[in-house]
């Protein structure tokens, strides 16, 4: 039989039944007669105590029983006589597994900046914080399998080695095997990559759309869901240079039946993690309250984390057209006050600020914003009768913004040749891409979301680098 966990041995009836706890201390105090010992494996937010008579085992078998050492205790399961759980181990045996000097182990029972532990990420998930977070990261990730296959989509591996730019951004990661100090050169003195592994450039992708797209189209409905890279030098708490996607791709989709699908997804994943994390979001919602209680109300959270949660899963999502949303933003009284930062007219890349200001303080509720002008989306969006937009969609959430964007995707094959050509992308090399509007094309559907986004929105995390294990970023690939 699997040993029990924490998270086990805390929701059952204590009848002074025998029972094994394995763990990690988090905290030791105590006096001349008891030793209270606090552990935690991982399993849920809430520690077991461990309580040892002194009298029975001796303070010399406890000297390794610091923070942060691995421990093994057998003892009887009993009603816990002080506050805050039901029950506690009464310790027959104590058995260091591991120990951890407590002149070096870094995670010391007392507050640290995020910063520290973020320097400490190898340690990190022992701390209450970032269990929390990354317990609920695993839920996130398990709602959105299990969202994807009742709703009939198959699962594909798109590749992470690719010789396309889904976005046309340019930001890339190179993939080589050449000698960097010495590669080959062609004639005209370029790096001749006819030498390189695959006989041309490539780099990690940014994206598993396109050929979600081409698996749609033959499998009807399907998703990826894996890791993308930005080579981008930004240092800021939004970016990552690994992150991972969700991405649905559905034929027979029109852009109405992709916003339904977005709004049907986020609900149910944030639906599915207030049911199963309901002591984590606690915890993680007052150790938000507490960090906000210095900043300034206007930098505050619009509202408490689990309110926020419950705000998205209760409200129909508004939908407008992004011409539409200019217009309400035109005649704002932030606008008219001059209190956006960033001007608002149409053609605009919306900011965050303006997203936010439709969600919180206009509709008060989610929004998806559609049919935005064709020069600020990418070439594969449906461009729309008006020449001037294409059905794109973008869900807007609050403290946040944009949280999916998405479109339907041009399957006509002319306009969509001639969409690549005017942003320079190469028809020659997209060549599998266009092949799909040659034969048997049908209207088809898509979005991403981040996930990291996604589970900093959930979380109340304020930098993403908090919601992936070992974030990677410039300067950054530690562990």
């Amino acid at each position: 039989m699997a040993k029990p966990t924490i998270k086990e041995l805390l929701t059952t009836a204590p009848q002074e039944q025998t029972v094994e706890v394995l763990g990690w201390v988090r905290n030791r105090r105590g006096s001349k007669q008891v030793a209270f010992i606090t552990v935690n494996d991982g399993s849920t937010i809430h520690n077991i105590q461990v309580v040892v008579d002194l009298n029975q085992i001796s303070e010399e078998q406890l000297k390794e029983v610091h923070t942060g050492a691995s421990v093994r205790v057998l003892g009887k399961l009993v009603p816990s006589q002080g506050s805050g759980q039901a029950v506690e181990v009464q310790a027959q045996e104590v058995e260091v597994l591991g120990p951890a000097d407590p002149e070096k182990y870094p995670l010391q029972p007392k507050k640290h900046s995020l910063e520290f532990v973020r320097e400490n990420a190898h340690l990190r998930a022992r701390t209450a914080t970032f269990g929390a977070v990354f317990r609920v990261r695993h839920h996130v990730s398990y709602a959105i399998h299990k969202f994807f296959h009742e709703e009939g989509f198959f699962y594909v591996h798109s590749p992470i080695i690719t010789a396309s730019d889904a976005e046309g951004a340019g930001a890339m990661f190179r993939v080589t095997t050449l000698d960097l100090k010495n590669p080959p050169l062609t004639q005209e003195g370029e790096v001749n990559f006819k030498e390189d592994f695959f006989e041309r450039p490539t780099n990690l992708t940014v994206s598993g759309q396109l050929e979600a797209e081409l698996m749609a189209l033959g499998l009807g409905r399907v998703y990826t869901f894996g890791p993308t890279f930005r080579a981008e030098n930004s240092n800021t708490t939004r970016h990552l240079a690994e992150f991972w996607m969700i991405e649905p791709e559905a034929a027979f989709y029109d852009i109405h039946d992709n916003m339904d699908l977005a709004e049907r997804f986020v609900k149910y994943v944030i639906r599915h993690v207030l049911e199963h994390c309901a002591d984590d979001l606690a915890f993680l919602e007052k150790r938000l309250l507490d960090e906000e209680k210095s900043k300034k109300e206007s930098e505050r959270s619009p509202m408490p984390l689990i309110e926020k949660l419950n705000f998205v899963v209760e409200n129909a999502f508004e939908r407008l057209s992004y011409t539409e949303a200019i217009e309400l933003l035109l005649q704002s009284k932030p606008q008219k006050k001059n209190q956006f930062q960033f001007p608002v007219s149409w053609g605009i890349d919306l900011q965050a600020e303006h997203e936010r200001y439709l969600v919180e303080k206009h509709f008060k509720k989610p929004v998806i914003l559609t049919d935005y002008p064709k020069e600020i989306k990418a070439f594969y969006m449906k461009q729309n009768d008006d020449g001037k937009t294409v059905r794109a969609m973008d869900v807007l959430f609050p403290g946040i913004g944009e949280i999916i964007g998405g479109s339907q995707r041009e399957e006509d094959y002319d306009k969509l040749k001639r969409r690549m050509e005017e942003v320079g992308i190469s028809t020659e090399e997209m060549w599998w891409y266009l092949d799909t509007r040659r034969f048997g094309s049908v209207p088809h559907s898509g979005f991403g979301l981040g996930l990291e986004r996604f589970v900093q929105f959930i979380t109340g995390m304020g930098n993403i680098r908090d919601v992936i294990p070992f974030p990677r970023t410039p300067g950054n690939a530690e562990f």
